[in-house]
């Protein structure tokens, strides 16, 4: 159900200019982006990493989408997701009648074939509505050869296919498909839009309400596995939308989790910030199998945990920080020029030149993710352990090597302090590993090299007269990152410097209730002007205060955040406090798995924070 009750004017324009305006559908390979005002903006085909055919959101309507509402641009609408699911409907009020429209997208039981179904409902009345497809392959840039056929129409672009299956009657206009239809109480009409590479035969096409129907089924089935914990109402709804907003943001045939379903929504708007983040990053993947145990999705953490060992295997030299779906490494980073990017805000990237970059923290993201893995008694493969101790070789070798840190700076590699944290966290949970489950390797040497890199951290990192760890040795600034210290076991959360940082980072990063990754005027980052607040790092500081034992802290910080969810409980990357909107690509994965994991930090004894600790050696 919905979160909150909104009710807003539809509008004629091209696309929406607020990322909280869209909701997600998806069935486990891509996504759509779907606006207030009925119109999907956003969709890659087949995965999510595809080229869009619906990109209006990084331009205008005539780099594509698909908008079906009232002709009356007054009408009012309000939305919701059906309980428990993926199903989206939005009700359009007008001033002669009530009209829904139901969006989901079917789980497909084909490879690289989809579909897409928008159900219109009479409710009250009569309501004259407009269907208008703009259909641009290649990113809005390709014109698709369009055909009429007895079941609606079939529009053909080099190697990409898409069907429109619909008793609507139909007319072009321009290079726009168009449909003017009026829709009485009782009534219902349907538009299926099927994808399938252009050198396969297109696939059937089942009844549009019974489609429905299955995918209801499932998705109840699904959210049916899930862990019960006792808690406020509302705290319980937050965590199944987060929940299922991760399951959305998982490409079924590896398990691959990735970041958020779109590219180069920016941090600021018309700031330079845009990145592309359909891809999946090591970086999450403790925090992501946190979540899927605590919840309960044993399953989903197995598949994550089998992706990261086929992503990571090979030379330990070449350990990337994040890898494409199938864990391609190649993610070419290139600039789309014929796109405006949202709101003006340029340049449109496709591809990640970050996955170039050397971040130390991945090694201790992917030891503690196996670790956790263990401790959990997820099917084990023999030869992890392998991979693992040939790692920590290369690690001890390179561990003091300057790197671009967790935050994947373009400016100069330094001395990173969460990177030689996490560095330690490698260590120490190999060796945790090793003596608990009897596997042999190096543990005295490994035991030595954790204890010189703890003492090499506090002695380097630590400033006293801040009276707090820094950002990275020799500088001043800080950084949100250093609020993980606690649960990654490096010190107990009652220690007189993770209390200092904690209140330092209060001091400095906290703004208007919200955590600043790090300040972008004291940082040099590579990259002009400012952000907003990155939201899963105000998580972080929640879980902090549980550990110190400042739970009222805790809670009020938790509650802040859902409510900076929009109507459907969805989250961005990041939020801009002064304009009251969401920044970044959306939703996103990490502020997700963030709510998820505080929740149960909140309502549970041993949270997730506290378990992770516990890991230690």
């Amino acid at each position: 159900m919905a979160v909150k009750e909104q009710r807003a004017e539809v509008t004629g324009g091209s696309c929406h200019r607020n990322i909280e305006d869209y909701g997600i559908i998806g069935n486990m390979l891509t996504a759509a982006l779907v606006g207030k005002d009925g119109s999907i903006d956003w969709l890659c085909l087949p995965r999510f990493d595809s080229p869009a055919c619906f990109a209006a959101l990084l331009g205008t309507s005539d780099n594509g989408r698909w908008k079906i509402a009232p002709s009356d641009e007054r009408a009012l609408c309000s939305r919701r997701y059906l309980d428990d699911t993926a199903i989206l409907e939005t009700r359009f009020e007008t001033a002669t009648g009530v009209v829904t429209l139901t969006d989901f997208m079917p789980l497909s039981a084909e490879p690289g074939k989809t579909n897409l179904v928008r159900i219109i409902r009479g409710e009250a009345g009569h309501v004259d509505m407009r269907m208008e497809l703009v259909l641009r392959f290649s990113y809005g840039q390709a014109v698709p050869w369009v055909q009429r056929r007895d079941y609606g129409l079939s529009a053909v672009a080099g190697p990409d296919t898409v069907h429109l299956h619909t008793r609507l009657p139909l007319k072009g206009e321009g290079q726009t498909t168009c449909s003017q239809f009026t829709i009485q109480a009782g009534e219902r009409f349907s538009a299926t839009l099927s994808y399938h590479a252009s050198t396969l035969a297109p696939s059937f096409v089942p009844d549009s309400q019974e489609s429905l129907q299955q995918t209801t089924n499932w998705w109840h089935e699904w959210t049916k596995r899930r862990c019960q914990v006792d808690g406020p109402a509302h705290w319980q709804q937050a965590l199944v939308r987060s929940l299922i907003t991760l399951k959305l943001l998982t490409f079924e045939p590896t398990g691959a989790i990735i970041a958020a379903p779109t590219t180069s929504l920016p941090e600021r708007i018309g700031g330079q910030r845009n990145w592309d983040y359909r891809y999946c990053w090591l970086r999450d993947s403790a925090l992501t199998l946190l979540a899927l145990l605590q919840a309960g999705y044993r399953q989903e953490a197995e598949a994550w945990r089998q992706w990261l060992l086929r992503a990571v295997a090979g030379d330990p030299d070449q350990l990337q920080i994040m890898y494409g779906i199938a864990g391609e490494r190649w993610l070419p980073e290139l600039e789309v020029p014929w796109l405006p990017g949202f709101e003006q805000s340029k340049p449109v990237r496709i591809g990640n030149a970050a996955a170039s970059q050397m971040q130390l923290d991945v090694y201790g993201e992917l030891f503690d993710t196996l670790h956790g893995a263990r401790l959990a008694e997820l099917q084990q493969r023999e030869e992890a352990w392998a991979l693992q101790k040939v790692l920590l070789a290369t690690l001890a070798d390179k561990w003091q090597t300057p790197d671009r840190g967790i935050w994947e700076v373009r400016g100069p590699a330094r001395a990173f302090t969460h990177s030689r944290m996490m560095v330690w966290v490698a260590f120490d949970r190999a060796i945790s590993a090793a003596e608990r489950f009897h596997l042999d390797g190096p543990v005295d040497d490994w035991k030595r090299l954790r204890t010189r890199i703890h003492d090499d951290i506090c002695g380097h990192a630590f400033d006293r007269e801040k009276n707090s760890f820094v950002q990275y040795y020799g500088g001043k600034t800080l950084d949100a990152s250093l609020l993980l210290m606690p649960q990654t076991g490096f010190l107990p959360p009652h220690d007189p410097r993770v209390l200092g940082t904690l209140g330092a980072i209060e001091d400095e990063l906290l703004r208007d209730g919200l955590v600043s990754r790090y300040s972008t005027e004291d940082t040099q980052d590579g990259v002009d002007g400012a952000e907003g607040a990155f939201l899963v790092c105000s998580f972080w500081l929640a879980d902090a205060y549980v550990m110190c034992g400042q739970r009222e802290k805790a809670v009020a910080i938790f509650e802040r955040l859902l409510g900076l969810r929009n109507d459907l409980g969805l989250l961005s990357e990041e939020y801009d406090t002064l304009a009251g909107r969401m920044l970044g690509n959306f939703p996103q994965a990490f502020s997700h798995i963030g709510l998820i994991n505080t929740a149960h930090n909140l309502l549970k004894v041993d949270g997730p924070a506290r378990e992770r600790a516990k890991r230690r050696g």
